[in-house]
């Protein structure tokens, strides 16, 4: 159960919510506050989901894992949001079918997967909550998967960076962060960032991409 601070930190993050005079008591008698650590593992692939983490802040990436041990990231999890998957899981009694690992420090509020379940049923405030968060990450994979199937890496590494970054300022990522991200290989990503260096419109340090000449990449495929 939730104390006062707790339940006003969730209802200032999660307000739609809190407006539900028959889902909001329950979700505080339900909830249990959590933290992670960054860099944490939070599921793996075959994992039985048994709690829901409504994200109150930070960031956790859910990512797929192929065998020859690249990553594709497929959405990141932010504050006012819960892990999709994770409730399809809960729902179909299926188990987790990626990975899943905390890029920052994480607060969160734990629910059991039995009122998951059952306020599907019987809350309707919970019930769209759930499907529009649904619709609206069914719509990002979507669009990842138009992306890595008909796009030219070197239009979506373009548009990464400029995404990433406002003007004078430097992308902190290195190049294999770069390439999970996108659904590809480091060898990939540093080829055509070298390219764009020769160019002059990016540069590259350990670490660091800057970026010099936004146009440029804005014209990439264009």
């Amino acid at each position: 159960m939730l104390n006062a601070p707790q339940a006003a930190h969730l209802a200032a993050v999660f307000g739609g919510l809190s407006r539900s005079p028959q889902l909001w008591p329950r979700l505080l008698g339900a909830g249990t506050p959590i933290t992670v650590a960054a860099g944490q593992h939070i599921c793996s692939e075959r994992d039985a989901c048994h709690h829901l983490a409504l994200i109150l802040s930070g960031t956790a990436r859910v990512y797929k894992l192929a065998e020859s041990g690249r990553e594709i990231t497929l959405y990141r999890v932010e504050a006012g949001e819960c892990c999709i998957l994770t409730a399809s899981c809960i729902l179909s009694g299926q188990p987790f079918p990626a990975f899943a690992v905390s890029e920052t420090p994480i607060a969160a509020v734990l629910l059991p997967a039995a009122q998951v379940a059952s306020w599907m049923e019987t809350q309707p405030a919970w019930r769209d909550y759930i499907w529009s968060l649904l619709a609206a990450r069914l719509a990002d994979v979507i669009t990842l998967v138009e992306e890595v199937a008909f796009r030219r890496l070197d239009q979506r590494l373009a548009e990464y960076l400029l995404g990433k970054t406002e003007p004078d300022q430097e992308l902190h990522a290195t190049h294999q962060q770069v390439a999970t991200d996108l659904g590809t290989s480091r060898e990939v990503v540093s080829r055509i960032l070298k390219d764009f260096e020769a160019r002059g419109w990016v540069s590259l340090g350990r670490g660091i991409i800057g970026i010099h000449d936004r146009p440029a990449l804005q014209s990439v495929g264009a």
